[in-house]
Formats: C-alpha cells, structure tokens, sequence
C-alpha cells in the first residue's frame, strides 16, 4: 500500500485529528517519512488542519464511503 494511502486510512480510522508523531505510531512508519508524505498530502489539498500540529482528511464524507 502506497504510504499516502496508509496515512489516509489511518486518519479515517481515528476519526480526529492527528499529528504526525501520533500516525507514526498508529502505522509503524518512520516520523520523518509521515512528516514528507503530509507535506505532500496537504500541497494536493487531501489533508486540512482543523487544529495547530494536526491533520484530517480533506472530505472526510466522501472518503468514509470509500
């Protein structure tokens, strides 16, 4: 699975907000990876942050029927 994905995923799973210390833990990836692959998520417009540090899906609706 795409590291992308993983973290997505993982994000919907939660159901809240997440920083990036905390997907690291929930996936098993390495930190810095996490931190490379929400920079990228947020410059795609996939990943929105409601609160300072943490991050959620975009179009948590639509990616809950996925």
């Amino acid at each position: 699975m795409e590291v992308r994905e993983m973290i997505l995923q993982t994000m919907r799973a939660a159901g809240q907000p997440l920083n990036a210390g905390r997907i690291a833990e929930l996936t098993g990836m390495d930190r810095k990876v996490v931190v490379r692959a929400l920079a990228l998520l947020k410059k795609d417009g996939d990943i929105v942050s409601p609160v300072r540090f943490r991050w959620e899906p975009a179009n948590k609706d639509s990616l809950a029927d996925e």
